[in-house]
């Protein structure tokens, strides 16, 4: 299992662009201007990197598979820069994690790289950011305080065998780099399901129009959460129309309660101080609202923001003179962020792939074919 594990390790760093469908190749509408890859990459220097391990079938032995998970690394101005970014984080409901987010809090800089991955395995890829640190000289402080957060995967993955090695969040640190971002299951979206179909990563941007200042928001969210009669894509009751049934999907799947969670990370270039990209992070929560979510109790939904203007200001010795978008012109990023969130998280649900994990359970993707067909029903 661990030879195949490699082996789809190798073949996942080697191809991060995507080459599923996104919903805009569906039709669906949404509300905005893109940027050119309609990405979290579209924020220049900010580059995304994988590790996608997938091994084995059949019966769950915990400790051998079957395994359906990954990492996920963002890192705000690429590995070539070590110089903080200015952030902010907020938790829509707190049944989840993401470390390092009090020092964020207090210090209003994000030191490092964001990672996303499975509940179990956040301890682990913490230790490995920081040996990465540590070998890269990327450390601010004589300590490390990485954020590293997470959504369950364990209907898929036998996410009690700790599968996700160092090695692994050094490899989804070293394949890093922009352009397109790769979608579905991939990294740490690899087992996830949101409203009961087979889920995973996602990615959107938006562009602001020259008037509003020409700033571009960009998000990635890992989307492991709600239930299927909750699901609207682009107003239409998605998941009303397309219940799930006992053959759809198996393993305990198939409740109507509230599955898991979702972590939502959001860049942008505009000149935005810390209480401000706070701000930024709660309006995250409108743009799953519009995907139906309400964050249920067992949902751990958390987000975080940050900004890659006013370079240097985390290390200048005395007095940094840094630049802050006014409130009067904030809205529009407030827009550009709740609509490049609700992309996202249908680009997670359109680019997953149906998947068979742990104990043969079987989740199922959205069906595209019956999506393009309630659009066309409710006029979208």
């Amino acid at each position: 299992m661990l030879n195949a594990i490699s082996l789809l390790l190798a073949a996942s760093l080697a191809s991060q662009a995507p080459t599923r469908h996104r919903a805009r190749d569906l039709g669906v509408p949404f509300d905005g201007t893109p940027g050119p890859l309609n990405a979290i990459t579209d924020v220049a220097g900010v580059e995304v990197g994988f590790t996608t391990l997938i091994a084995g079938d059949g019966p769950l032995d915990v400790g051998k598979g079957p395994v359906r998970t990954g990492v996920t690394a963002i890192l705000p101005r690429g590995k070539a820069s070590t110089d903080p970014v200015m952030a902010g984080w907020f938790s829509m409901n707190g049944n989840g994690e993401m470390t390092g987010t009090t020092w964020i809090k207090e210090g209003g800089f994000l030191e490092g790289p964001v990672f996303i991955t499975n509940t179990h395995s956040v301890g682990v890829v913490r230790d490995a950011s920081i040996a990465w640190g540590l070998k890269h000289g990327a450390q601010l402080q004589p300590w490390s305080l990485p954020v590293v957060a997470e959504t369950w995967d364990g209907v898929l993955n036998d996410i009690n065998g700790f599968h996700v090695k160092p090695e692994h969040a050094f490899a989804a640190l070293d394949g890093a780099r922009g352009g397109p971002v790769a979608e579905g299951n991939v990294g740490g979206g690899t087992g996830m399901i949101c409203y009961q179909f087979k889920c995973g990563t996602g990615t959107a941007s938006r562009r602001l129009d020259a008037q509003a200042g020409g700033y571009t928001v960009g998000v990635l969210v890992q989307a492991n959460h709600g239930s299927r009669s909750q699901l609207r894509i682009a107003g239409v009751p998605v998941g009303a129309e397309i219940p799930v049934t006992p053959a759809r999907p198996r393993g305990g799947a198939d409740e109507e309660i509230e599955q898991g969670s979702i972590i939502i990370v959001i860049a942008t270039d505009a000149p935005l101080l810390p209480h401000q990209l706070e701000r930024i992070a709660r309006r995250a929560a409108l743009g799953l609202g519009r995907t139906g979510a309400t964050s249920g109790n067992g949902s751990g939904d958390i987000f975080i923001a940050f900004s890659t203007a006013n370079a240097k200001a985390a290390s200048t010795p005395d007095v940094a003179s840094v630049q802050m978008l006014s409130n009067d012109r904030i809205s529009a990023v407030f827009s550009a962020t709740v609509q490049a969130t609700e992309e996202a998280i249908v680009n997670a649900l359109v680019a997953a792939e149906t998947m068979t994990g742990a104990g043969g359970r079987l989740v199922e993707a959205l069906p595209h074919d019956r999506l393009k067909e309630l659009l066309k029903k409710y006029g979208r």
